[in-house]
């Protein structure tokens, strides 16, 4: 699944921990863990939050696209 992967570069590239990132959408560190290893669905607002907050399209975050930046 390319999102996960994404999920855990992006995260990576800021230097940020799963505990850090969940903090911000508001869950534990094993919710987070869960998006991050696909054991869990993160809702649509989730994806949203962290597509503007890693500032990349929604597409590429989800998989749907290789093009990053916004249109």
């Amino acid at each position: 699944m390319k999102e996960l992967k994404r999920l855990r570069a992006l995260r990576e590239e800021k230097g940020l921990t799963q505990t850090q990132v969940g903090e911000m959408l508001g869950v534990k560190l094993r919710q987070y863990q869960r998006y991050e290893y696909g054991e869990q669905e993160l809702g649509i607002d989730g994806w949203i939050f962290l597509a503007d907050f890693y500032d990349v399209s929604l597409d590429y975050l989800v998989g749907r696209s290789d093009r990053r930046e916004r249109q």
